[in-house]
């Protein structure tokens, strides 16, 4: 029987609303809590890595962050960068009560943005045992410079010009304006560079997540280039995996690679590919080091 097959869902609560998620039963005692990437639901965004884990023996908790997929919070589309490290740190809580999970035994794993809050819980979220950065957001700046080089001056202007109409229109109440999460380079979207286009073919190839908008209120341009949570990694209080793929063109390598060694306790893994490369090509390799890595430092 698959690890999906015996999952259930579960709700937690977090701020005034409440998170939903898929808790895989385990074997070991020890949890995985899995935020998907921004924009991301839990399913396109944890599913295969999450059947992996389970079939390790761990439990995981999979969720989706406030006004996303099943989860509650309105206006829906909006991910703000606090709520979402609120919303890991309420699953964590919520971990420590399950029945068959050793609340000392519970690692955090992300990828994309919700990697870059790997790095920043990592360092502040005390009690963790360890946390898993899988092609880590870990400079916001960086990586909007980077995507800068991806697109023209009229298609930013759009996208800065909508964020700034959708951040007004949220203080009065009004619905948000949304981005497309993906578009090919110089289009108004979230993420025009290269390698975003990877992104069904990486997170959803069968056409298996209907339910999943792919959109952002774009409110976001404004708040993501000032979030650069790998400069926590020095500060992290437990041993940390950080995945990058070389040729990552949306999120960068090298931010990735400088928060792994700054930090005190930290295995670096590299694969070739873009920003979707665990999802695709390096998959297997990908998910091997995780599990080796959690078996090792979860280990009773």
């Amino acid at each position: 029987m698959s690890a999906t097959s015996l999952r259930s869902e579960v709700r937690f609560s977090s701020g005034n609303d409440t998170c939903a998620a898929w808790l895989y039963p385990g074997t070991n005692g020890a949890c995985v809590v899995m935020g998907p990437g921004y924009g991301v639901t839990k399913e396109p965004g944890t599913d295969r890595f999450a059947a992996a884990f389970a079939a390790a023996g761990f439990t995981v908790l999979a969720f989706d962050f406030r006004h996303f997929g099943a989860s509650g919070g309105e206006p829906r589309q909006v991910g703000r960068i606090a709520d979402q490290l609120d919303d890991f740190a309420a699953a964590v809580a919520f971990a420590r009560t399950l029945p068959d999970v050793s609340p000392d035994r519970i690692a955090i794993w992300g990828f994309s943005l919700a990697g870059g809050h790997v790095f920043r819980l990592a360092a502040t979220l005390p009690g963790l045992a360890a946390a898993v950065a899988q092609t880590p957001n870990a400079d916001g700046l960086a990586a909007t410079r980077n995507a800068g080089t991806f697109t023209t001056g009229r298609a930013l202007a759009r996208v800065t010009g909508r964020g700034l109409f959708d951040a007004i229109g949220g203080l009065f109440g009004r619905p948000p304006r949304l981005l497309p999460l993906t578009g090919p380079p110089g289009t108004v979207a979230m993420l025009s560079t290269p390698d975003a286009l990877d992104g069904d073919a990486a997170l959803d190839p069968d056409g298996a997540y209907a339910g999943w908008s792919r959109t952002v209120a774009a409110r976001a341009v404004l708040t993501l280039p000032v979030y650069r949570p790998g400069r926590d990694a020095a500060r992290a209080r437990c041993p940390l995996l950080v995945v990058v793929a070389d040729d990552d063109r949306t999120a960068l390598a090298e931010p990735g690679v400088a928060a792994a060694r700054s930090a005190p306790d930290a295995e670096l893994v590299r694969v070739p590919g873009g920003h979707y490369a665990p999802f695709l090509a390096g998959h297997e390799a990908v998910v091997a080091a995780e599990v080796s890595f959690l078996e090792r430092r979860l280990a009773r």
